[in-house]
């Protein structure tokens, strides 16, 4: 269309430089084609001004494709006599038209088939049939001199009116769709209201037929056309006529067109000629376009820029009237301003703006100039000068005496509170961020004031500010997912091989420029692959933090977990996986066995694992591979992670026995890493103090989640005590074995056990008070490497090392305890032999750690009940004091796994470490007084 509008402007300017001034404004058609072998009574233009629709008397429909130049498939077939209306709907996609037949039929257009059979209530010739706006109504006239409303939808009728005019000759839908006016043979209009079909104004406008009748866009006029050679214009509220009528026909005048502006009209006439006529002057535009036979139809495109007429030939000619309208309008600031408007929905910005500068010259001191040419600047991304635009319009809002025009200052936000909340949604942002990112797009290594810097003068920075502008409601959601969706970032989940590259080797240098070799191919890979994947930040732990900074270094090893989780994607990169690989190559990948990657694999939501040639892992092409139940399944065996952590885990220290377990089998590189690694999985911020050995760092871990959990599973290890803390393991594998776990008591048991306790007086009164002293209990403390751990401890009576083979390296003891059965202890340490008769000078104990959920309490943070979920009292469960004690006796004596502690010189205590569980039993559970030895020991 646009090459169609092109090749008649330069052809018409051709002409026009040879010609004298009175012939400059004599116009040819642009293009002529038969489209029928009889009279065309009806053109009319598709909104998407590419396509027109005619109908004929030869009983048919077609649409020619102004473009191509090319029918569009055959012609439509169906009434039985002329075709005498036809209209598109809003969305293009139906045609009606009506006939000579009385028949109305509704179209799709793609398919060219009707849908649903004609509609025929008319008893006489259709002459007239609109859409509705919103394209769900039909109306139609009719020669029977009724009007009807139709569910353009389902063909119903849905109101009928009669006019009292002899014939109806047209119609015509208000652009509300409230209002329909109609024409008829007496010279009247008639305008109803569509919803209760009340008459609303009757006008008597002309002396001979109404052939046509249209209505402003805005509603508030109507524009009809006569067989008395005359067009009016007409008050809409009042009915009363608008100027002197438009005359210069000298035939009758069948058709009738209006801009989508408003500003011209065009008549099409049996003198064999179209016009066009200003709607301000009533004026002749120009010359008449002359046609050799009988003109019936007029019709302008969407853009104003194109004319179409049918005439009695059964051609359709296509007329560019760009530039006599130019000429008319020249310094008409309204028709500039909608035409500028035009060319911004075609896309054409620089004619928009051209006549958005000819509307600002004209009239300087409004705003709406400004806002054309914001537009105009803006589609052609020339930011910044859209940007001056825009602040112009505003100060011409802000100083317009108009205060209606004053009030559109309130469409348009705040630049300064846009900025303030651009910013804020960038410190959000970048709080969750790695310290330094690689830009995908450039290769280059960015710290944060870098990242917004680009930001900043990106295009997408530049189309916020704009829609932002452009709204003034609050906008704080799309700001977010704008800068959220800027910032995102890739993380890299390896094993390090030798020789990565460091921050010193691509700082200041573009990665993609790198010699291609080692370990730089997989950093450039892995930006590739982001960039790919359409993220412009990515960030690998090799390249992207300051080894030599401490100070850094303690920052990225505490937010790394953050980063990770806060990710928009993390991909695996699994060296050691060979390309087309089966399944079961990931668990035995070397990835599994590194420290770092268990929070690298939980921390985020969403994963890729690339093979070593860096296509997807089994060649599974989801967006995220947390969601394939196979790649899940064969990670959970590999790790002896569930598969609920592994898709959906929450840092902290519950379940930190379970978690200790799933690094018991890691190694890392650096040894203090192997505690470092865990503490985002845990969810604590402690120093980071390379050299302080491994010992130190995975005792300053179990600490702080002892003493910020209060969790004491931590204690259940098998293995070497640490330096650190006796009450620690020396190294992450102790952790290996499964937790002490006893089996719970059945429902019966517990209720049998609690009855034989219940007819031993003193057993009751012994298990209130043991209640009351463990209810009261201080939970375990740990601070400075000393444990403050509450116990219920059982002294040793006697230890005795069994005989010990060649080779062993663990002695084997019988050991002894007041109120406990038997036990046996496997351990490195020699421990001092005792008896009854041979007694010790040090004292060691038997403990039990105190766990307040022996308490049988209900934790509430845990399992929240209502207070439904209570029992009742008189019923099994009911908890009144005396069988809440005795439960709490017949858990404590069952199996538990006890700590064998040694006293110090001074007062306090150590653990002595065992190669095996030591799982301990008090011998009677009626002998509470053996269990009533309740203390908080120090140990080291």
């Amino acid at each position: 269309m646009e090459g169609l509008l092109d090749a008649t402007k330069k052809a018409y300017l051709t002409v026009r430089r040879h010609r004298t001034p009175a012939q400059t404004t004599e116009l040819a058609s642009t293009y002529t084609m038969q489209v029928h072998t009889k009279a065309v009574l009806v053109v009319a233009f598709f909104k998407d001004g590419r396509r027109i629709v005619t109908a004929s008397k030869d009983k048919t429909l077609r649409i020619w494709d102004m473009e191509k130049k090319a029918f569009m498939g055959g012609p439509f077939q169906g009434h039985s006599d002329i075709v005498t209306s036809v209209t598109v709907s809003p969305d293009d996609r139906r045609i009606a038209s009506a006939g000579g037949d009385g028949a109305i039929i509704i179209w799709d257009v793609e398919s060219k088939q009707m849908l649903f059979k004609p509609l025929l209530k008319h008893t006489r010739r259709v002459s007239s049939v609109c859409f509705s706006p919103d394209g769900k109504r039909l109306a139609s006239g009719s020669w029977d001199d009724t009007v009807i409303i139709w569910d353009a939808e389902t063909g119903v009728v849905l109101s009928t009116l009669r006019c009292n005019v002899g014939m109806v000759l047209c119609v015509a839908l208000s652009p509300d769709g409230l209002k329909l006016a109609s024409g008829g043979s007496h010279g009247t209009i008639r305008v109803w209201r569509t919803s209760n079909t009340e008459l609303l104004l009757k006008i008597e406008a002309h002396d001979d037929w109404v052939e046509s009748v249209v209505w402003s866009p805005d509603g508030q006029q109507l524009v009809s056309a006569s067989a008395d050679k005359k067009i009016k214009f007409w008050d809409s509220s009042n009915a009363c006529q608008i100027g002197q009528p438009c005359t210069g026909h000298t035939r009758i005048i069948y058709s009738l067109a209006i801009s989508s502006d408003g500003s011209f009209i065009v008549t099409a006439s049996h003198d064999k000629t179209v016009r066009l006529w200003s709607t301000k002057s009533h004026q002749q535009i120009g010359q008449a376009l002359e046609h050799t036979t009988l003109v019936f139809c007029v019709a302008i495109s969407s853009s104003g820029g194109l004319l179409a007429s049918g005439d009695d030939d059964g051609n359709v000619h296509l007329w560019s009237i760009e530039s006599t309208l130019s000429e008319a309008f020249e310094t008409d600031y309204s028709y500039l301003a909608h035409r500028s408007k035009v060319k911004l929905g075609q896309k054409l910005y620089a004619e928009a703006l051209s006549d958005a500068e000819k509307v600002i010259e004209l009239n300087p001191s409004s705003y709406l100039g400004y806002e054309l040419k914001h537009a105009a600047l803006h589609g052609a991304h020339r930011y910044d000068d859209a940007f001056k635009a825009f602040t112009i319009m505003l100060s011409k809002l802000d100083d317009t005496p108009d205060p209606q025009i004053r009030q559109l200052r309130y469409k348009y936000a705040n630049l300064s509170e846009i900025e303030d909340a651009i910013r804020q949604a960038i410190h959000v942002q970048l709080e969750n961020a790695p310290l330094r990112l690689i830009n995908t797009s450039t290769g280059r290594l960015c710290d944060r004031d870098a990242q917004i810097n680009a930001f900043m003068e990106s295009t997408e920075h530049k189309e916020l500010l704009h829609s932002l502008m452009m709204h003034a409601p609050d906008q704080t959601e799309s700001i977010k997912e704008a800068v959220a969706k800027y910032f995102s970032w890739v993380m890299l989940s390896h094993r390090w091989e030798r020789k990565e590259p460091l921050l010193h080797d691509i700082q200041g240098n573009n990665v993609y420029n790198l010699d291609p070799v080692g370990t730089i191919v997989k950093l450039q890979k892995f930006c590739k692959v982001a960039h790919n994947a359409g993220h412009r930040w990515a960030w690998s732990d090799t390249c992207c933090i300051d080894q030599n900074n401490n100070v850094e270094v303690q920052q990225s090893v505490n937010s790394m977990f953050v980063w990770y989780h806060y990710s928009a994607l993390t991909i695996v990169y699994l060296s050691d996986v060979p390309p087309s690989s089966k399944s079961g190559a990931l668990a035995n990948s070397t990835w599994n066995t590194r420290g770092w990657t268990v929070q690298e694999f939980l921390a985020p939501k969403i994963v890729l694992f690339y093979q070593a040639d860096w296509t997807l892992y089994l060649d599974y092409r989801s967006h995220n591979h947390k969601e394939s139940v196979s790649i899940m399944q064969e990670l959970e065996n590999a790790t002896g992670i569930n598969a609920w952590a592994l898709i959906d885990f929450h840092p902290g220290t519950r379940d930190a026995r379970e978690k200790l377990r799933w690094a018991s089998n890691r190694d890392t590189t650096r040894e203090e890493d192997i505690a470092y690694s865990l503490f985002g999985i845990f969810d604590v911020n402690l120093p980071v103090i390379y050299g302080e050995k491994r010992q130190k760092a995975l005792g300053r871990l179990l600490q702080e989640i002892i003493a910020h959990s209060g969790d004491i599973t931590a204690l259940d290890w098998v293995g070497q005590s640490s330096n650190f803390n006796s009450c620690l393991p020396a190294e992450i594998s102790s952790y290996k074995a499964l937790p002490c776990t006893v089996p719970s008591l059945s429902k019966h048991d517990m209720q049998k056990s609690v009855s034989t306790l219940r007819n031993n007086i003193v057993a009751v009164a012994l298990a209130s008070k043991l209640y009351t002293i463990l209810e009261n209990l201080s939970v375990p403390r740990f601070a400075n490497a000393r444990l403050q751990l509450p116990c219920i401890v059982f002294p040793l009576t006697e230890v005795r090392r069994r005989p010990s083979q060649d080779g062993d390296t663990s002695f084997i003891y019988d050991v002894k305890a007041d109120g406990l059965q038997d036990l046996l202890v496997i351990t490195e340490d020699k421990l001092v032999q005792f008896s009854p008769a041979r007694h010790a000078r040090q004292t060691f104990l038997l403990a039990r750690p105190w766990n307040r959920s022996d308490l049988g309490l209900i934790n509430f943070a845990d399992e929240p009940q209502s207070g439904e979920d209570w029992p009742e009292p008189g019923s099994p469960g009911y908890n009144e004091p005396t069988t809440r004690e005795l439960r709490l006796i017949v858990r404590l004596g069952q199996p538990f796994g006890g700590l064998l502690l040694a006293q110090q010189w001074g007062g306090e205590y150590k653990r002595i470490a065992s190669d095996n569980k030591i799982i301990a039993q008090v011998a009677d559970i009626t002998s509470v007084d053996d269990m009533m030895n309740v203390r908080m020991l120090e140990i080291l």
